[in-house]
This record gives C-alpha cells, sequence and structure tokens, in this order.
C-alpha cells in the first residue's frame, strides 16, 4: 500500500507538470532527497524515478517554463569550474571503479544546482522549493523522532521507513545535520510563508516538526547533531527579540530534557570531551593527519573515494576504576581504508587543493551574499524586500549549521545542500534584478525632476 501511495503522488506531480512545469523542479527535489524507491520492495525499485524526473525537469524548462528572469550568477560558474575539475580528477583517480560509482550520483546533484536558480524567478517559485525540501527532510525527521520517542534509537540501530541503505539522509550523521539544518526555514516558513499563510496550525505543526528534527540527534545519537544543534542555538539570538527570555526558555527546555535522555546518549556525547577515549574520533583525527600528508604528495587529490588507500596509526586511551585504583589503558590501533568524516578533508583529499578552493570559495561567497541581501533589507518599509531579507538570514543559517555539520561528517556533495545552495543563488539573482530595477526607476525620476526644475527663459523679441 505503501508503495502504491508513493507512485501515485510521483505520478500526479508528473502529470500536473505539463500544467505547471515547475512542479517537476518540486518533485525532482522530492525523489533525490526522500528517495521513495528506496522505501520499495516490488514496483518501485524497477522504476528510474530520479532518472524520468531528471529528464522531466530539463526538458519542462527547455521546452515550456518561461524564462524570463533567469540568470547565470558568479557562484553557478563555481558550481560548474568544480563540476569540469571532479570530472577531470576521474582520469587520475586512485581508485577509478569506486570513483566513477560516487561520479555516478554527484554529477547529478551539481548540476541541478547549477540548473535549479535559472527556474526561481519568482517569490512563490522560492518559497515552493523551501516548503518541498523542509517537507521532505521533515518526513524522514518525523518517522525517526516517533521511532525515538518510542524507544527505538541508537547509535546505527535507527531505521528510518525500515531502509536498510544507511546512505543519504537515512544515515544518521547526515539526517541529524540536514534535519538541525532545516529548522531556521521551518521558523521562517511558519512566519512569512504565503502557500500556506501562517495561522496556529501552521505554528502548531511547525513547532512539532522542530520538536522532531531535534529528537533525530537523540535517535541516531550521533555527536555530529548534537554540535549542529548548539549551532542554531548560537545563531537564533541574532533574531530573538528578547535574549533574557530565551536563555531562560533555553535553560529550562535542557533541564527538562536531560533527566529523560538515554544513558546512552549521554555516554556518546561525553567522548567529545576526549577524543582518545572514543576509537571512532581518534580514527578521525588520524585520518585527517593522513590527508594533509597525501596532499602534501598528490596536490590535485586522488580522486573520489581516495580516502580508501589511509593506512593510519593511532593510540586510544581508556580509564578503568577497581575501588581506590583507577588505570589508564592504552591501546595502539592501525586501520585502512577509513573514510574522512569531514567534508573539509573530504574535498582535499579527493579534489586537492584546486577543488578545495573552489568548494569553500562557493560557500564563503554564499555567506557573504545572504549577509549583505539581510543588512540591506531587514528593515525595509517594503514588504517585499523584508522577505526577501528573512529568507535570507534564514538560508545563511541554514548554511552555517551545514558547515558545522561538515566538519565532522563528509557530506561536501550531499543533494540538500546543493539545494540550499541552489536557493540562494536564485535569491540573490532576484534580488539584483529588482536592484537594477530600482536603480533604472530612480534614475528615471532623478531626470523628471532634473527637467521640471530647469526654467526656460522666454527669447527676445525681435
Amino acid at each position: 500500500m505503501l508503495e502504491l501511495a508513493l507512485l501515485g503522488f510521483w505520478a500526479g506531480l508528473i502529470v500536473l507538470g505539463f500544467k505547471r512545469p515547475f512542479l517537476w523542479v518540486v518533485a525532482y527535489i522530492y525523489v533525490d532527497l526522500f528517495a521513495p524507491q528506496r522505501l520499495g520492495w516490488a514496483l518501485l525499485p524497477s522504476i528510474p524515478l530520479s532518472l524520468l524526473t531528471f529528464a522531466a525537469v530539463f526538458g519542462g524548462w527547455i521546452a515550456l517554463d518561461n524564462k524570463v528572469g533567469s540568470r547565470f550568477g558568479a557562484r553557478q560558474g563555481l558550481l560548474l569550474a568544480l563540476l569540469l575539475y571532479c570530472a577531470l580528477s576521474l582520469t587520475w583517480a586512485d581508485f577509478p571503479d569506486a570513483a566513477h560509482d560516487k561520479w555516478s550520483w554527484v554529477w547529478k546533484a551539481m548540476v541541478f544546482a547549477i540548473f535549479l536558480p535559472l527556474t526561481l524567478t519568482t517569490r512563490l517559485r522560492l518559497e515552493a522549493v523551501a516548503l518541498t525540501m523542509v517537507l521532505t527532510v521533515g518526513a524522514i525527521a518525523i518517522n525517526g523522532g516517533i521511532k525515538t520517542l518510542g524507544g527505538g534509537g541508537g547509535y546505527g540501530t535507527l531505521s528510518i521507513f525500515s531502509v536498510s541503505d544507511d546512505s543519504g539522509l537515512y544515515e544518521g550523521s547526515i539526517l541529524s545535520t540536514a534535519a538541525i539544518c532545516i529548522i531556521p526555514l521551518i521558523l521562517w516558513l511558519s512566519r512569512n510563508g504565503t502557500i500556506f499563510p501562517p495561522d496556529w496550525r501552521v505554528r502548531l505543526f511547525a513547532g512539532a516538526l522542530i520538536f522532531a528534527c531535534l529528537l533525530i540527534p537523540v535517535g541516531t545519537q550521533a555527536r555530529t547533531g548534537l554540535l549542529c544543534v548548539g549551532a542554531l542555538a548560537i545563531l537564533l539570538l541574532r533574531s530573538v527579540r528578547n535574549r533574557f527570555f530565551y536563555f531562560a526558555a533555553a535553560g529550562i527546555a535542557l533541564m527538562v530534557a536531560v533527566p529523560f535522555l538515554p544513558d546512552s546518549f549521554t555516554a556518546r556525547m561525553e567522548t567529545i570531551k576526549d577524543h582518545k577515549a572514543d576509537q571512532s574520533a581518534s580514527t578521525r583525527i588520524a585520518v585527517w593527519k593522513w590527508t594533509l600528508g597525501y596532499v602534501k604528495d598528490h596536490p590535485l587529490g586522488g580522486g573520489f573515494d581516495a580516502y580508501r588507500g589511509s593506512s593510519v596509526d593511532y593510540q586510544t586511551s581508556s580509564t578503568v576504576s577497581d575501588g581506590n585504583t583507577t588505570v589508564v589503558e592504552k591501546q595502539e590501533v592501525t586501520e585502512q581504508g577509513r573514510a574522512y568524516h569531514s567534508s573539509y578533508f573530504e574535498m582535499l583529499g579527493e579534489q586537492g587543493w584546486p577543488g578545495f578552493f573552489l568548494w569553500i570559495t562557493l560557500h564563503a561567497l554564499g555567506l557573504l551574499q545572504m549577509e549583505r541581501i539581510w543588512r540591506r533589507w531587514k528593515g525595509s518599509e517594503d514588504e517585499r524586500l523584508r522577505w526577501y531579507a528573512t529568507l535570507a538570514g534564514a538560508l545563511q543559517q541554514s548554511q552555517i549549521i551545514y558547515l558545522v555539520g561538515a566538519l565532522f561528517v563528509g557530506i561536501a556533495f550531499q543533494p540538500f545542500m546543493f539545494v540550499i545552495v541552489g536557493l540562494q543563488c536564485g535569491l540573490w539573482a532576484q534580488c539584483r534584478g529588482d536592484l537594477r530595477r530600482t536603480a533604472i526607476r530612480n534614475g528615471r525620476d532623478r531626470r523628471e525632476r532634473a527637467l521640471s526644475r530647469t526654467v526656460v527663459l522666454p527669447q527676445d523679441s525681435p
């Protein structure tokens, strides 16, 4: 029954897209993030939903969509350069087969991110993409939150929709990061949305969805999620009106929540303080050191999945107490082929210094552009400009949370972040268009005022 419902929903979007081609863009975001084919067992896995929707998106835009207002910006150029460099790195990849496997989904995510801003020519389209992303990630978070409340959580054991493939948004650390990333957008939609105008029902659902998202780091027991929650708490200080009330409410919520947290969660979070006490954390430090040494000899990187050639040695330590005696036990560990567990080192190891600088510039420019929009129009009397400013602030917060989470999980090429990048590019393009139209209008007004002040002297009579 679930399989038929998911197939029917996708088919409905495809049919409606013949009337409104932009719905195919929405459908692709849903398919790419939610991956309904992974929830099926008979019919859905046999249908290439992603490929069919991908073809519909581009074909529909070329043949049917209105392209007025479409612009190609600097960040899209950076994405294109990164895409071409990643394709070039396949020629020197250390592990060609594994590199081509990763490339098979990375190129689609990047091409869609380059293309998406070309379709975001109206406020409604910007909001529709933000809403689709929130509801898609939110559906996964709701399922995970319900299972967490039911006691089904645990590190590596929280099963979302019974998906056995531990990848994409169905992997614990990635889902924890994505769930916290969308919270600023949930808050923005609950205050500024027009598709679902804000009322008590929208705010109630938004509150419940935020609660579900906050449960994901608990259910997955991903330390990355806890760090993302901390980043979110700091970022919200910028937009809250009463900071004293905010601190008081946060403190009360924390005191109420801590006693209900499972012992396994608090024990795992405590390993953040001492990475040597945890083998997973110790491995990450060792792999990062290996990556820095690797790029000294391979400055152009080793291609996708170059980590497979890693070999790291490190030492773990643990404290064992027996009565009044405390003994520190140390153990030498050697591991091979361990993943980077960091997007920064993922880019550095796979694409070398050129790819790393393209990627970090892409994100730095996004932060700068969103900051400029927020500062310029946050206090504007024009509702439309304030709408732009608040959306820019939410997108910037989501990106910062992603960048914090990316420190400790390899999500440099995850599609959910590329959707945020596409939204930022589309918003920036719309704002630049508004600035140009305003400049033209102001210039016309100045010329008219100058002409009205011109004194025409009467000619001397003959």
